[in-house]
């Protein structure tokens, strides 16, 4: 994998959060960058940060800033939607892991909750693992804001990157949904931002 590129085979969940600051230490881990993309809607429109309506909150109802956040208020975070444990992630058809706002039989809200092997992460500490069997945190998609004009672009990842290890398990299952060799493509200099539940047909519940 070139690690100046950003690929098309990764998915990226996105929310904004109220985040903590006892993700000081994923703030000064060694980051991987890639080509700059604006992240822009699906008519191609720069995504305005303001526009991302999801929200954390502290359990005392705050929000606070974290170092790992952008936007003005320093609370627009993106993670990798690989799972960490076996790799599960998005498909055109299904999609097992999620952000869960609400709490669950199996989990709190304001997670990210894989369903595949119930590994939930909290998105306000780096994506840490709150549960289950993940062995670390999602990586972390490095964000650039312009407060100008309130655009945000991908410049890279923090974290435990997993992307060798996905071509490799799905190298089969990617050729026939891309192509053969598509999937590993960089992506041009903007890339699309969707609801999860506008890109899966099915989003698993848990």
């Amino acid at each position: 994998m070139e690690r100046r590129r950003f690929v098309t085979g990764c998915a990226a969940v996105a929310t904004v959060a109220g985040l903590s600051a006892s993700a000081r230490a994923w703030a000064v881990a060694t980051p991987h960058f890639y080509s700059r993309a604006r992240l822009v809607d699906v008519h191609g429109d720069p995504l305005k940060a303001r526009q991302l309506v999801s929200s954390l909150l502290r359990a005392d109802g705050a929000t606070y800033a974290w170092s790992g956040g952008v936007g003005a208020r320093h609370s627009v975070v993106a993670f990798s939607a690989i799972c960490a444990h076996k790799l599960a992630y998005p498909t055109r058809e299904v999609s097992f892991i999620r952000f869960q706002p609400s709490r669950s039989p199996t989990s709190d809200g304001n997670v990210i909750h894989c369903c595949a092997d119930h590994s939930v992460y909290d998105p306000a500490a780096g994506a840490r693992v709150v549960s289950g069997p993940a062995p670390q945190p999602l990586a972390a998609i490095l964000l650039d804001y312009d407060p100008e004009r309130d655009e945000l672009s991908a410049l890279g990842t923090v974290g435990a990157e997993q992307f060798d290890a996905f071509f490799r398990k799905y190298n089969f299952k990617l050729a026939l949904d891309y192509g053969a060799g598509k999937a590993r493509l960089p992506v041009g200099a903007t890339t699309v931002v969707r609801e999860l539940t506008e890109y899966c047909r099915q989003t698993i519940q848990c």
